[in-house]
């Protein structure tokens, strides 16, 4: 039987080793400094978790850099070209029709061309006395001389247009290699083609006016042939032909 003595120092052994293991026993995953709680794996993930908060917000920057740079875009495609030539096209197309609207005696009216041609082309002035014809074949020939003088005005017009489309040509070529966006180009390229509408208003006028001046020319010749013939006839007409008669050459 064991003593109480004995008793006693075997509960204090067992108390030391109890003691002892649980001093060397492994220590948590977090410590205390100063009244703070540092814990590894929380600090780590919150780190992680601050790397993806912040990439996102650098997605979200680059994503309003790119909108940022979209909108400049934008409002460079928007943006209105400083330099129109479209005011001087419009002058010198005024000025081709102002030359057209001038033609001397038959002008581009339809219904005065009829009127003309039934009273100084037709055959009405055949059945005249002579004096009427040879004032009708007058008429005709100044309608002749008068459309030429018309055409070569507007040819004179035309050809005086071709200095400004030269400078238009190089306003626009200058405004296109400093383009900054997509209006731009676009108003460039159709100010360009208003000036080639002005050009082939230039050469329609011209031709035109050199058109009229060979049909009426050309209505004179035919007329002229018509009323020699006529005459011709008379002269060769019984009763109506060459009479002969005295002559005096000199008056005394």
């Amino acid at each position: 039987m064991k003593s109480p003595r004995l008793a006693h120092a075997l509960a204090a052994g067992v108390a030391v080793l109890s003691m002892t293991a649980t001093a060397l026993a492994p220590a948590p995953a977090y410590a205390q400094f100063g009244g703070i709680v540092y814990d590894p794996s929380n600090y780590a993930q919150n780190v992680l978790t601050a790397a993806r908060t912040l990439e996102q917000i650098n997605n979200q920057i680059r994503s309003l850099q790119n909108q940022a740079t979209s909108l400049i875009n934008e409002a460079r495609n928007l943006t209105s070209l400083p330099t129109s030539v479209l005011e001087p096209l419009q002058q010198q197309i005024r000025q081709t029709q102002q030359l057209l609207s001038e033609a001397q005696r038959i002008s581009y009216d339809v219904q005065q061309i009829e009127r003309e041609f039934e009273r100084q082309y037709s055959g009405r002035n055949l059945t005249g006395s002579q004096r009427d014809m040879v004032q009708a074949a007058e008429e005709r020939w100044k309608n002749s001389v008068a459309a030429f003088e018309d055409a070569l005005k507007v040819q004179a017009g035309a050809v005086s247009n071709i200095e400004g489309a030269r400078s238009s040509v190089q306003t626009l070529v200058t405004a296109s290699q400093s383009a900054t966006g997509a209006l731009q180009a676009a108003q460039v390229g159709n100010q360009l083609l208003a000036l080639q509408s002005q050009q082939l208003a230039d050469l329609t006028a011209t031709l035109a006016a050199f058109a009229r001046a060979q049909s009426l020319d050309a209505a004179n010749a035919a007329a002229a042939k018509a009323q020699a013939r006529e005459q011709l006839r008379r002269f060769l007409s019984p009763g109506r032909g060459y009479v002969p008669a005295n002559a005096q050459m000199f008056r005394n």
